[in-house]
């Protein structure tokens, strides 16, 4: 994008949250609400100036974010003194949040200069009605144990084709996995896995994979031609996206020039 007729541009990080139940997922598309959809417009209404903003992910319809990062330009313009935040979130539906704003070099891309993405998936095994959009309810008993030493299995891997959604527009399977492990409580537990980069639909399929596993409908050595025969249909389901959240996305402190503007 060219901006020759703009003398100083300059480009922020904007950190939100939202409960994605009610949106097509992030990205802006023709016949749907999107999160990226209804942030621009709010933003060129307060910011009185075209807004596009570029997201770090792309999470699918009904996934969650605890924390979503995503970047923009603007003319030259003091976003400090200007109140964005407050403003900005009166205008937003309740769903959406922004959290924080930070300036960062003109360079920096929320998308590809990310060093890490980490996603929970949660799980109930009781019903719990004021929780129910954020957890998959499911009461079959698990093995919890078991479906920990098949996390590591995953670590270990680097080619995860067999998780991809099909027809994927994709240059490389290959994810560099940092850590992958469920955590337990009274009534359920939750996945949390943090890695270089994800497929479309991969945590989801993944969780339901462990979850045949936890309930030995499947095994480690399952696990692992599973793996290697690169195959969705291998595979286990895909897990409702109303338990997914993105929680963390981390960036080398070489980008940043100004410390966080405001919070909200």
């Amino acid at each position: 994008m060219k901006y020759l007729y703009k003398k100083n541009i300059l480009r922020y990080f904007i950190e939100l949250s939202y409960d994605g139940t009610s949106f097509h997922g992030w990205q802006r598309q023709n016949n749907a609400i999107t999160i990226q959809q209804t942030l621009e417009e709010a933003m060129t209404i307060v910011l009185k100036e075209s807004i596009s903003v570029f997201g770090a992910g792309r999470t699918d319809t009904g996934v969650h974010a605890k924390k979503m990062i995503a970047h923009f330009d603007i003319n030259d313009f003091n976003l400090e003194e200007f109140d964005f935040i407050f403003k900005i979130n009166r205008l937003l539906p309740k769903s959406i949040v922004v959290n924080n704003l930070i300036r960062v070099n003109n360079e920096a891309h929320a998308r590809f200069d990310a060093i890490s993405r980490t996603y929970y998936y949660y799980i109930s095994q009781v019903k719990e009605p004021f929780k129910f959009p954020f957890y998959y309810y499911f009461k079959e008993k698990l093995d919890w144990n078991l479906m920990n030493q098949a996390s590591k299995v995953i670590i270990d891997h680097s080619d995860f084709e067999c998780f991809s959604k099909s027809n994927t527009d994709v240059k490389t399977f290959n994810c560099k996995i940092d850590s992958a492990f469920w955590e337990t409580y009274d009534n359920g537990g939750v996945f949390k896995i943090t890695s270089n980069r994800f497929l479309r639909n991969m945590v989801r399929a993944i969780v339901g994979t462990l979850i045949e596993i936890g309930l030995r409908k499947k095994g480690l050595k399952d696990l692992k031609e599973i793996l290697e025969s690169r195959k969705r249909s291998n595979a286990g389901y895909s897990v409702p996206a109303n338990g997914l959240f993105l929680t963390e996305i981390k960036y080398p402190q070489s980008i940043y020039l100004t410390n966080d503007i405001n919070q909200r």
